[in-house]
């Protein structure tokens, strides 16, 4: 389990890689280095999906963490508790290049794997 953490973590880097890539190439390096101070956003199709699934990403990633640590201290991370993790870390993957892609439908059951990967960790903690 410590290491799908580790690998969350990593993964967390390269969403926020991904977005400051996006963003970065449209608005120039002198944009991303100021403060930023002017409300001035990214609007291309690529940085706005990058944003979004790095809020994707945050939305469920404190579940997995909280979920993952609980199973580490009640000594339950194993079965189907570390299967869920391996799933949910598994299928976010996944879902970074569907996002950007703008695929419809497979994106939507990518993220239904991770939410079951969530189900599989607390199920793991309560039997």
């Amino acid at each position: 389990m410590l290491s799908l953490i580790v690998a969350s973590v990593v993964l967390l880097f390269v969403h926020i890689g991904a977005q400051a890539i996006a963003a970065t190439s449209e608005l120039g390096s002198a944009w991303n280095a100021g403060p930023r101070d002017e409300d001035v956003r990214p609007q291309g199709v690529v940085a706005g999906r990058a944003e979004r699934a790095l809020r994707n990403y945050l939305e469920t990633y404190p579940a997995f963490a909280v979920l993952a640590v609980a199973l580490i201290a009640s000594g339950r991370a194993d079965g189907i508790g570390f299967i869920g993790g391996a799933l949910w870390l598994a299928a976010r993957i996944v879902y970074i290049p569907l996002y950007l892609a703008g695929v419809p439908y497979w994106r939507s059951l990518v993220w239904l794997a991770a939410v079951l990967g969530l189900v599989l960790m607390a199920a793991r903690l309560l039997v």
